[in-house]
């Protein structure tokens, strides 16, 4: 049953709360000039189709990552897992030089960053962009792809970064 204070509130007050319950994976997407990449955590990250194979970010319209990645016309979703919650932090800040002292390597396929260490990475290029309320929603077919680690990856729920499995 619904708690009844949560009726009475307008849903922009309450959509963060609620959709903060459901997890989601905490996912790095990098790209734009190899020699000054850009990246930023995306909130949302899901597969989309196996055929073609295709997955969707959502960047926020005001990030000023976004656009050196989308002129790029590449990236690569770099799962983050377990212990990496301090990289999760270092790519979500705005601004500064969020690579340095960050170990990476090109990616196979698009030759965006491919972060050391993470659970799983998925380097696509850029299918088709969406207008989405405040966001934009791409969608990236996936050119390659590897699952790294046999631990689980880090997910983001009810407002803190914690390791699942």
């Amino acid at each position: 049953m619904p708690d009844p204070s949560e009726l009475t509130r307008p849903v922009s007050e309450n959509f963060r709360t609620v959709l903060g319950r459901l997890p989601t994976g905490v996912v790095v997407v990098t790209g734009g000039d190899p020699e000054n990449p850009s990246a930023l955590v995306v909130g949302s990250f899901m597969s989309v189709s196996l055929e073609p194979p295709l997955v969707a970010v959502s960047p926020a319209k005001t990030s000023s990552s976004w656009p050196a990645i989308e002129a790029g016309g590449k990236f690569c979703a770099n799962v983050l897992g377990g212990g990496q919650e301090e990289l999760a932090r270092r790519f979500a800040q705005s601004g500064g030089d969020k690579f340095e002292g960050v170990s990476w390597a090109p990616a196979p396929a698009t030759g965006s960053p491919l972060l050391e260490g993470v659970a799983a990475w998925i380097d696509c290029r850029i299918y088709e962009r969406y207008e989405a309320g405040d966001h934009w929603l791409v969608l990236g077919e996936v050119l390659e792809l590897s699952g790294l680690r046999e631990s689980g990856a880090l997910v983001f729920h009810s407002g803190v970064i914690r390791p699942l499995g």
